[in-house]
């Protein structure tokens, strides 16, 4: 039930590492930065390339993971049902949920070759602390679009959404989600999470 939005979110989480910016460095230059770091070592690193999922892991923790609001993400993919989770509940949906996108991460680091990023526009969200960078991943065959958005959190910002192509992630896993709340709450969507992260090889 997880399969169309993988390579989207892949691409999309893979150029979100290091989209935090602090004051000082602009934002736009800090997440080419940071994501031309990411690619150079999707591209450079043998065991990466071969999908090694606890390298990607390493990978995610130590680049992207310091740079997003998970809990914010899952809550928001979760909807109204998370103010109903448990504190258990909650730290699971969030292992099972970062391991699912670990996974998809794997499949699409292994297929980086010369694609590089250019950050096009950033422009900040009306009437609240958030920012929306966009940027275009371009290499061989169409340039794909991202847009991160990002809201501030004490002296930084954090990315809580990723919108590829006209699709934000949240969004997405929101209505993928659902299936599994309707039919089995909080624990049916953990319980099928869980279910597609045995199955997953990439």
């Amino acid at each position: 039930m997880f399969t169309t939005f993988r390579r989207l979110v892949a691409s999309s989480l893979l150029l979100a590492a290091g989209a935090v910016f602090a004051s000082g460095p602009a934002p736009d230059a800090l997440i080419r930065q940071v994501s031309t770091e990411v690619l150079d070592v999707a591209k450079t690193d043998k065991a990466i390339q071969a999908g090694d999922i606890a390298k990607v892991a390493a990978l995610v923790e130590n680049k992207v993971m310091p740079h997003v609001d998970f809990e914010v993400i899952t809550r928001s993919a979760v909807g109204p049902q998370w103010r109903n989770a448990s504190a258990e509940q909650r730290t699971r949906l969030q292992a099972e949920f970062k391991l699912l996108l670990i996974r998809v991460y794997s499949g699409a680091l292994a297929q980086l070759k010369d694609q590089a990023v250019e950050i096009t526009r950033t422009q900040p969200v009306q009437g609240s602390t958030q920012v929306i960078v966009q940027s275009e991943v371009r290499g061989k065959g169409e340039p794909i679009k991202l847009d991160y958005r990002l809201d501030k959190r004490g002296e930084a910002f954090k990315i809580i959404d990723v919108n590829v192509g006209g699709l934000w992630l949240v969004q997405n896993y929101r209505t993928q989600f659902a299936q599994e709340l309707t039919k089995g709450g909080i624990d049916g969507l953990i319980g099928a999470l869980a279910e597609r992260n045995k199955g997953s090889k990439s």
